[in-house]
This record gives C-alpha cells, structure tokens and sequence, in this order.
C-alpha cells in the first residue's frame, strides 16, 4: 500500500514539473489592433480601425470614418468599410499586404431642382439630398509593428461603387497613414 502512495506522489510531482516546463514555452499572440488614421485627422476627420488577426497571415477588421470638419462634412456624413487583408511579411500579421474591402458611405449632395431650374433668385431651386452608397474595392499598403505592439501603417486603395445612382461617383478611394497598438 505505502508503494502505490509513494508512486502516485511521484506520477503527480511528475505530471506537475511537466505542466510547468510546458506552460513557459508558450507565448500568447496579441490577436488585436486598435488604430487611428493620422492623415484624415489632420484633415478634419476620425478614422478608427480595429482588426482582429485571424492567423499569421490573415486579419480582418473595420473601420469606421466620421467627420468633424464642416468643410469634410459637406460631401460625406460617415463611411463604414469591413475589410479581409492577406500578409506576406516575416513577422506575425505585418509587412506587405493585399486587402479585399467594401465601403458602405452617406454622402450629401446638391443638385437643381428639376420644377424651378437653376435661378439664383429662388431659395429652393438647389436641392440638398443624402445619398447611400456601396464600393467594393482591393488595397495594397505596409504594416510595421514594434516589439512593444505599436504598429504604423500605409495603406491604399480603389474601388467602385455597386449602386446606381447618377449622383455618386463611379470610383472611390482610400488612403491611411495610421498609428495604433496590438494587443
């Protein structure tokens, strides 16, 4: 009987110095970015990115762009673009990347009005409307990221919008110079 305690006492400190040397050899991969387009601040604009890394190579995210400039909140109220992004550098999610991505926007436009004509002695002969729009796009760009887990980026793209509206226009783009953190 004192033998089978004195073995199971052994299996366990066994199976416990085991479960250590395993757990220091594992490293937890920060799988979330939270990031900010530093270009479209200066312009008069947040753009805020989140994007979740779904492996090595792959992350998906979406950013959302919102003006406070009344000159930027002329043309566009707000856009929201989802993206998928393939990475080809050495580091975990960084380097060169492709991106597939679709931009839903609410726009604002100006346009005559078809009953009066364009007669600058009438308040209502130009009408203001709000217009929604759906682009799907590709993008190319960089990703750098510090042992810390900030991140810079640059990023471009071009799409074209799906709907058909004779008001909006046929081709869209994106540009980010962005600053973040993965965590």
């Amino acid at each position: 009987m004192k033998n089978i305690i004195i073995y199971a006492i052994f299996l366990l400190f066994a199976f416990q110095l085991t479960a250590q040397e395993n757990s220091s050899d594992t490293v937890k991969v920060k799988s979330n970015e939270l990031k900010i387009n530093g270009l479209y601040l200066v312009l008069g604009a947040f753009d805020i990115t989140y994007e979740r890394l779904l492996n090595e190579e792959t992350g998906a995210g979406i950013d959302i762009f919102i003006p406070f400039d009344d000159e930027v909140n002329d043309d566009i109220n707000f856009y929201l673009s989802p993206y998928y992004r393939f990475y080809f550098g050495k580091k975990h999610a960084a380097g060169f990347f492709v991106e597939g991505f679709g931009l839903l926007s609410s726009n604002n436009i100006e346009r005559i009005n078809p009953l009066t004509g364009f007669d600058p002695s009438i308040d209502n002969s130009i009408i203001e409307e709000t217009t929604t729009d759906f682009a799907l796009g590709i993008g190319i760009g960089g990703k750098w990221i510090t042992d810390s887990g900030f991140v810079g980026e640059l990023d471009l793209g071009i799409g074209r919008n799906l709907t058909n509206n004779e008001f909006n226009e046929d081709l869209i783009g994106k540009v980010s110079i962005v600053v973040g953190y993965r965590f």
